[in-house]
């Protein structure tokens, strides 16, 4: 497991959730990209000072960073060495916006009342628009350390084991030679 860890999935796939507990096993510094770019009041900084925020957090050695925010993919992918991917099917993250309705979140500047319409039509989109660039991407990048999980049982027996990492292509070419 690095030390610069990216957690990415779909809205309601319980990013944050694996994230904070990853920080409670590990000790690495928790940044929620919804608390960069949104406000308390339901507005949101502009693109440039979220760009800056975010350069800024990457510019670290230690971190853990949850959220989507698809066009940051590349270049926080760039800057981590460990990515975990919640690639979960829809109904499980649809019941995971739902189920969050009502209670506080650390990783968000307030609390949902209701089923925001948007959110839901971004968990239904996202395996034929999000999913497809993410994996080209982590593709491109075979020296990263990534975890694809398809169930949160597989996340959760993960973190019971101790988050053991997956030798990544570069290290098996160097254990080759």
């Amino acid at each position: 497991m690095g030390k610069r860890i990216l957690v990415l999935g779909c809205p309601g796939s319980g990013k944050s959730t694996l994230a904070r507990k990853i920080q409670t096993q590990t000790g690495l510094p928790l940044i929620h990209l919804d608390n960069l770019w949104w406000k308390p009041d339901r507005t949101h900084v502009t693109q440039e000072e979220f760009d800056r925020k975010l350069e800024t957090v990457l510019a670290g050695e230690r971190w853990i960073i949850d959220g989507n925010y698809r066009r940051t993919y590349a270049p926080r992918i760039r800057a981590c060495d460990t990515v975990i991917f919640l690639d979960y099917d829809e109904d499980t993250c649809m019941q995971g916006i739902t189920e969050r309705i009502g209670k506080p979140r650390e990783d968000m500047p307030w609390t949902e009342q209701q089923l925001d319409p948007e959110l839901a039509a971004m968990v239904r989109d996202f395996r034929e628009q999000a999913r497809p660039a993410l994996l080209v991407l982590l593709a491109q990048h075979p020296e990263k350390e990534i975890q694809i999980f398809q169930t949160r049982e597989a996340a959760a027996q993960w973190l019971a084991d101790g988050m053991p990492c997956k030798e990544t292509k570069k290290e098996n070419e160097e254990k080759a030679l």
